[in-house]
């Protein structure tokens, strides 16, 4: 049986326990049924802009891990990409592999506004121009880093966000 899209599984960082995202600073890949990051669920990674962080423009760092959660298959070439970009002028969303590579565990930073140490960022928007991550065998994983821009004098916008996408080849 292939590779599903539920086999590819996006986790916190911030230790084997952590189920909180304001926590995903790096660190240990989270294990925990909580740790685990669901699709179309506000703030499952990033927490609401205040108006004063929007007044002043904020720049706030997350790490996640990709992970091929099934259990004999190897996922082939696999890119990771932003999907749909935010609708908000004021937010840009911005993607970096983490230099301890594939199976590592990434750097911890002190808190959300710290970036990680030596990342190259930027928005790739389409497979062809994704992150490579390359082969994924049963239960490897990659840290990635999130990089969230709120311009200064930003304007209130509801259920701003991206959405990230990981695509590879399988055995069929």
């Amino acid at each position: 049986m292939p590779i599903e899209s539920t086999d590819i599984e996006y986790r916190l960082s911030g230790g084997a326990a952590n189920t909180d995202p304001a926590a995903a600073l790096g660190g240990a890949m989270s294990t925990a049924g909580g740790g685990l990051i669901t699709s179309a669920a506000l703030n499952n990674l990033f927490d609401d802009v205040s108006g004063d962080e929007g007044a002043a423009g904020s720049i706030e760092y997350r790490c996640i891990y990709i992970l091929n959660a099934h259990a004999t298959l190897t996922l082939s070439n696999t890119k990771l990409w932003i999907q749909a970009v935010s609708p908000s002028p004021d937010s840009v969303v911005a993607l970096a592999l983490a230099g301890e590579g594939l199976n590592g565990t990434a750097e911890a930073v002190a808190d959300e506004g710290t970036p990680p140490d030596g990342e190259t960022f930027s928005s790739p928007a389409n497979k062809a121009a994704g992150l490579n991550l390359g082969d994924l065998d049963a239960g490897e994983y990659y840290p990635v880093w999130v990089r969230r821009v709120i311009s200064e004098s930003a304007s209130a916008y509801n259920s701003d966000g991206a959405t990230l996408r990981v695509e590879g080849d399988t055995p069929a």
